[in-house]
C-alpha cells in the first residue's frame, strides 16, 4: 500500500513538475515572441551635426555635443551600432511587456491626444539609486567649483528626475498628464579634484584619462561619472549613450553650467544642462529626434518636432502639426524654461536597468 501511495505521489509530483515546465516554457516563448514582435524598422542613429541644414555649433549658446560625440564613436567602433541596436530592441521589448499604451504622438491623432494622460506603469524595478562620482578638473579657482555647487547639482537631479522641482507647476494643461516621476535618485559618492594647466579639453574624452592629465573613470557599471571641466568651443556638455566603452562612460559638463549656485552662468545656471546630459546617459534622445518631423525620439508621448527650440519659447509653439513640448528637459531651451520628463521617457530610461540591460548592475 505504501509503495502504491509512493508511486502515486511520485507520479503526481512529476505531473506538477511537467505542468510547471509547460507554464515556464510558455512564459519563455511568450517573452521570445514579444521580442521578435518588436518593430525595429524605424531604428536609426541620426547623428548629423546639422539642424535644418545649418550647424548648431555657434548658432546658439545652448549646445549639447552628445549626438556629434556618438557620431565619432560610431566611426571609431564598427561594433557599436549593432550593440546599440540590441540595447534598443531589449528596451522596446521590456517596455512593450509592461505597457499597453499606444504609440501615437500627443496632439497628432495618435495615442494620448492633447490634454490626455500617459498612465504610470509599474515596471517592477522599484526606486533606482545612482551613486555619482564627480571629477573636477580645473585650471583656476573658478573651475575648482565648491562642494556646495556640487551638492546643488545633485539636488537638482533629484528634483528633476522625481518631478519635485518647483517649476513643474508651469507645465501647460496640454502636457500636465504626461509629467513623470521617474523614481530615480542620485547620491554623491565621491568628489575627485585634479589641478591642470590645460584650459580647455574639447570633446574627444581626453579629460577621462589620468594619462592625459584628466581623471580615470570609477566603477562605471555601478556609478555615474561626471567630469566637470572647461570643454571649450561653446559646448555646455555631452554624454555617452548606453553601449559605449566603459572607460569613457558618463557625462561631461562645463563648470559654469553645473549646479545652481556658485560659479554659474545665466541662462544655463539652474543645473538643467546636467539633467539633459544625464537623460542622454539614460538613453533619451533629443525631443525632436535629431531630425525633421519624420525623425523620432523613440518615445510615444512626446510630440514630433521640426528641430530644437531655444531661449524661452512662447506657448503654444507649433511644428509638425502639433504643439512642441518645449519645456521638456531634452530640448535646447534655457534652464528656466525646461521642467519635465514624460511618462514615455521615464519608461525608456528605466528599461536600461532591467535584467540584461546595459545598466542593470546598478540594481544588483
Amino acid at each position: 500500500m505504501k509503495k502504491a501511495a509512493l508511486a502515486l505521489g511520485v507520479a503526481f509530483v512529476a505531473m506538477l513538475s511537467c505542468t510547471d515546465n509547460v507554464e515556464e516554457n510558455n512564459e519563455v516563448q511568450k517573452s521570445v515572441d514579444q521580442e521578435v514582435a518588436v518593430d525595429m524598422s524605424d531604428f536609426y542613429l541620426y547623428t548629423d551635426d546639422f539642424t535644418n541644414g545649418k550647424s548648431s555649433v555657434g548658432k546658439d549658446p545652448k549646445v549639447c555635443f552628445t549626438m556629434a560625440n556618438l557620431n565619432r564613436q560610431l566611426n571609431e567602433d564598427d561594433k557599436l551600432y549593432d550593440k546599440m541596436f540590441g540595447i534598443e530592441k531589449k528596451s522596446r521589448a521590456f517596455i512593450a511587456a509592461k505597457s499597453s499604451n499606444g504609440k501615437g504622438k500627443p496632439g497628432s491623432g495618435g495615442g494620448g491626444g492633447g490634454g490626455g494622460t500617459t498612465p504610470p506603469v509599474d515596471d517592477g524595478l522599484g526606486v533606482i539609486n545612482i551613486p555619482v562620482v564627480v571629477h573636477v578638473i580645473y585650471s583656476n579657482d573658478n573651475e575648482n567649483i565648491s562642494d556646495a555647487q556640487i551638492a546643488s547639482q545633485i539636488a537638482v537631479l533629484n528634483d528633476d528626475f522625481n518631478a519635485t522641482n518647483s517649476d513643474v507647476s508651469q507645465v501647460p494643461s496640454e502636457f500636465a498628464g504626461f509629467v513623470a516621476d521617474s523614481d530615480i535618485n542620485f547620491t554623491l559618492s565621491q568628489t575627485i579634484r585634479v589641478p591642470s594647466s590645460r584650459t580647455s579639453w574639447g570633446t574627444r574624452d581626453e579629460m577621462k584619462f589620468s594619462s592625459n592629465g584628466g581623471s580615470d573613470v570609477v566603477s562605471p557599471s555601478t556609478h555615474l561619472n561626471i567630469w566637470v571641466c572647461n570643454i571649450g568651443g561653446g559646448i555646455l556638455g555631452y554624454a555617452q549613450f548606453p553601449g559605449g566603452s566603459a572607460s569613457t562612460d558618463g557625462v561631461v559638463v562645463g563648470p559654469e553650467f553645473f549646479g545652481n549656485t556658485g560659479y554659474v552662468a545665466a541662462p544655463f545656471d539652474e543645473g538643467r544642462t546636467t539633467t539633459h546630459e544625464v537623460g542622454h546617459y539614460l538613453n533619451l534622445r533629443h525631443i525632436w529626434g535629431d531630425g525633421r518631423c519624420r525623425q523620432d525620439d523613440f518615445v510615444a508621448d512626446t510630440p514630433s518636432s521640426d528641430g530644437p527650440n531655444y531661449g524661452c519659447p512662447s506657448y503654444p509653439t507649433v511644428n509638425c502639426k502639433s504643439t512642441d513640448m518645449t519645456m521638456n528637459y531634452m530640448d535646447y531651451v534655457n534652464d528656466a524654461c525646461m521642467y519635465m520628463f514624460s511618462e514615455g521617457q521615464k519608461a525608456r530610461m528605466r528599461a536600461i536597468f532591467a535584467s540584461g540591460g546595459p545598466r542593470s548592475a546598478f540594481l544588483n
